[in-house]
C-alpha cells in the first residue's frame, strides 16, 4: 500500500469518526483541517524549541572558545619569560 493511499485512508477514518461525533453533540471539531492545523502548530513549536537549543549551544561554545582563547593568552603571558630564562640559562650553561 503507498503512502498516499494509506494518508487518505486514515484522514478519511478520521473525517468519518469527527462525522459520527458530531451527530450525536459530542464535539464538531474533530476533522482533517484541525489536525492538520494542530500539527503544523506543534511542528512551528518543535522547530522553535530547537532554534532555542541551537542558540544556546552557539552561545556556550562561543564561551568556551572565549574562555579557551583567554587561557592560552595568559599562559603565553605567563611562560614566555620563564622559557626565555631558561633558554638563557642553557645558553650561559652550554657556553
Amino acid at each position: 500500500m503507498n503512502t498516499k493511499k494509506l494518508i487518505d485512508t486514515a484522514l478519511n477514518g478520521l473525517d468519518n469518526l469527527g462525522f459520527q461525533l458530531d451527530q450525536l453533540g459530542i464535539t464538531g471539531k474533530v476533522n482533517r483541517h484541525n489536525l492538520a492545523a494542530f500539527v503544523m502548530n506543534e511542528q512551528k513549536h518543535l522547530e522553535g524549541e530547537w532554534d532555542s537549543i541551537q542558540a544556546r549551544i552557539d552561545r556556550r561554545r562561543s564561551q568556551v572558545e572565549a574562555l579557551v582563547s583567554s587561557v592560552e593568552t595568559r599562559a603565553d603571558a605567563i611562560l614566555s619569560p620563564v622559557l626565555a630564562r631558561i633558554e638563557q640559562l642553557r645558553g650561559a650553561v652550554r657556553g
